[in-house]
């Protein structure tokens, strides 16, 4: 069953004591996607002709720079900035003519069109996007199948809230009725729990800095700014 090929890094994912397991799995994708598109493979034609057309988001582009294969990136770059002025040349042509046809409520130029869905496209998003589908589907999959994968998913530490969100929203595609309601109730609970327990965390982190605080232990918030960075906006920092 395909579900079996991604458990592996689904179960690595709720074992690891982090504050969204479902981060740690789009982390490493993404950490494999970038590393696969600085790697040999910007090379291969198939590879240059994506991201010539999709180039890529300001987060990834950002992380492949910081790869320090700064020759790989340029060629990328050139190929991608000629692929968009020979295309931009060609619609410039065009003048402003709508790109949605006679009845379209909103008159967007053919230009605009072509800006808009550049800004939104992404090699390396699209690359993570399928796998990162299947680890949703896996998480069910294991959730109803697996007695010692849901165990771990009861004791994890809840997500992120885009994570918790997405997982509410996916939930009916999956479970029903009775299931349906235990589910909710469960994520429900590990979500608003997790959330307080990092509020206080943060809370304390801030009185550590009033001097009547200041030979009391750090207890559990001297990495309370990261973990709450985290649970907000999926975003991960470090020390």
């Amino acid at each position: 069953m395909d579900e079996q090929l991604y458990a592996i890094p689904v179960n690595d994912a709720f074992d690891s004591e982090c504050e969204c397991p479902v981060c740690v799995m789009y982390r490493q994708l993404e950490k494999n996607a970038v590393e696969f598109t600085m790697g040999p493979s910007y090379m291969e034609d198939d590879v240059r002709m994506e991201t010539n057309k999709i180039g890529f988001c300001p987060d990834h582009v950002k992380m492949m720079y910081e790869m320090q294969n700064r020759l790989g990136l340029a060629l990328m770059l050139h190929t991608h900035t000629q692929t968009l002025i020979a295309e931009t040349e060609k619609l410039q042509k065009k003048g402003r003519t709508s790109a949605g046809g006679l009845f379209r409520k909103s008159e967007e130029s053919a230009v605009g069109a072509y800006m808009r869905k550049l800004g939104h496209s992404c090699y390396i998003c699209s690359r993570i996007d399928g796998t990162f589908d299947r680890y949703i589907d896996t998480i069910f999959y294991l959730y109803r199948k697996e007695e010692s994968f849901r165990r771990k998913f009861e004791n994890s530490k809840g997500f992120c809230c885009e994570h918790y969100g997405m997982l509410y929203e996916a939930a009916p595609r999956y479970l029903s009725g009775r299931d349906l309601e235990a589910f909710t109730k469960l994520i429900d609970r590990l979500f608003i729990e997790n959330m307080k327990r990092v509020c206080d965390d943060i809370e304390w982190y801030t009185d550590k800095f009033d001097y009547r605080n200041v030979d009391s232990p750090w207890k559990n918030s001297k990495d309370a700014v990261i973990r709450t960075i985290l649970k907000l906006d999926s975003a991960e920092v470090k020390l």
